[in-house]
């Protein structure tokens, strides 16, 4: 049974030997174990971040034995969900009839995780991909275009498309063909499904056989009926608010949330993380869909200013331009090269430039306070990567009096969340690792 691999799994939660069981499974499957090819499929399906099922509530069965788990007609259900030719009320009848044909534990431990796509067995894509690498079971990883800080940078010149850095969430709305229309998902940077900007992709939906038509009278453009990402920022009345309402189950009020689309780009070159076709031309394709975007109440171009940082006015320019885009409640400002490709990494093809530096990190201790703040939150310690350095650092500012108390309850669920860090500059310590200088707190981001 495939749900005895996610049992042999759970036997230990040490890494090495959950990588060792993947490849035993590995190594079965190449000799022809049709179980094992089929656990490792499953695994693929449950972990590929572009296969969404559009279910949640998914049943658990009881007692049943000896069944004849039909695990064609399962691949085929996965099939007709993701296609959407299966959704509400149909696609849970369907789910609740194909219950009953597994075993209990079959469907209980393997078949209703994967429509969940939460295998619970502590494996992420990374552990799976280090033992099934260049096989058919080889996860794709989602990723997209990141920025670089632009301070002291080479690349600051010649002609730029500057645009405001939002203070929002960053969306990659994927749209792919089906057998009839298509289907519209807002992602997280890291892949995760936001399911509660519906009211956008529905807008894209909408008009979407019209953007394809305005876009085959520009070079390259012809490609978004074949499915395409738009890239964007999301943004409504304030961060915190628009990230609860992102993740929350019940309740969202996530309809005045705006996304700002600033690339465009094929699925299928996305998918494999690059795209040749310059900025330039991807801006034109852009604009060459302006009319149909601003028909759509929730759906907006990002502006943009073009310079050129090769003249004393151009890099005046920006200077003013940063200036407007702070005072104006923007965190700094986007300066991106216009023969640049869309690749899914960071890069210095795309730049940021703000009056202070952010970076993100990973929270991997939690200290106590002294004097007064003996008793809760003193600093959280945090660790991590930005722009090719190690960072270690202590944060203890910029916390108010609640959220040391809160954070200090919490603090076993505070180790590894992503934290935003405000600072004047990374430094170098004396020993060839990096801090920062003035770390202060700014917010948990869930979404990276």
């Amino acid at each position: 049974m495939s749900a005895s691999w996610i049992a042999k799994i759970n036997e230990d939660n040490g890494r090495l030997h959950k990588e060792d069981v993947i490849l035993q499974a590995l190594t079965a499957a190449k000799l022809g174990n049709e179980v094992s090819a089929r656990f490792l499929l499953m695994l693929k399906a449950c972990y590929n971040p572009y296969l969404v099922f559009g279910v949640r509530q998914i049943p658990d069965t009881t007692g049943i034995t000896e069944a004849e788990n039909p695990w064609d007609e399962f691949q085929s259900l996965l099939e007709m969900l993701y296609y959407r030719e299966l959704t509400g009320n149909a696609a849970r009848d369907a789910i609740a009839d194909m219950s009953v044909r597994f075993d209990s534990q079959e469907w209980n431990t393997f078949c209703a995780p994967v429509l969940r796509r939460d295998m619970r067995c502590g494996v992420s894509t990374t552990t799976i991909n280090k033992i099934v690498k260049k096989t058919e079971y080889e996860i794709p990883v989602f990723s997209c275009q990141l920025a670089t800080n632009s301070e002291g940078r080479p690349e600051m010149k010649g002609t730029k498309r500057l645009e405001p850095k939002l203070d929002g969430v960053r969306v990659l709305l994927t749209i792919v063909p089906k057998l009839n229309g298509f289907t519209a998902t807002c992602y997280s940077r890291n892949g995760k499904v936001f399911e509660n900007f519906t009211h956008i992709e529905d807008q894209i939906l909408a008009a979407f056989e019209a953007m394809c038509q305005a876009a085959s009278t520009v070079d390259q453009g012809r490609f978004m009926a074949e499915g395409c990402v738009f890239d964007g920022e999301v943004i409504g009345n304030t961060f915190q608010e628009l990230m609860r309402q992102a993740r929350r189950k019940e309740d969202v009020q996530a309809a005045d949330s705006v996304f700002n689309i600033f690339d465009v780009i094929p699925l299928s070159d996305f998918q494999n993380g690059k795209w040749n076709h310059p900025l330039g031309k991807r801006v034109d394709i852009l604009e060459s869909l302006r009319a149909v975007i601003e028909t759509m109440p929730n759906v907006e171009l990002l502006p943009h200013l073009m310079v050129d940082l090769d003249t004393y006015e151009g890099k005046n320019q920006l200077e003013r331009y940063a200036k407007d885009q702070v005072n104006a409640g923007f965190e700094g400002i986007m300066i991106k090269d216009l023969d640049s490709p869309y690749e899914c990494k960071r890069s210095t093809a795309w730049m940021k430039c703000k009056p202070t530096l952010t970076v993100d990190l990973e929270v991997i201790g939690v200290e106590e306070g002294t004097g007064r703040n003996k008793g809760r939150l003193g600093a959280l310690v945090c660790e991590g990567e930005d722009d090719g350095k190690h960072i270690t650092v202590n944060v203890g500012s910029g916390f108010s009096d609640i959220e040391r108390d809160s954070i200090w309850m919490d603090r076993n669920l505070v180790i590894g969340r992503t934290v935003e860090i405000l600072c004047d500059v990374i430094t170098m310590n004396m020993d060839g690792t990096y801090s920062l200088r003035f770390p202060r707190f700014v917010r948990f981001r869930d979404d990276k």
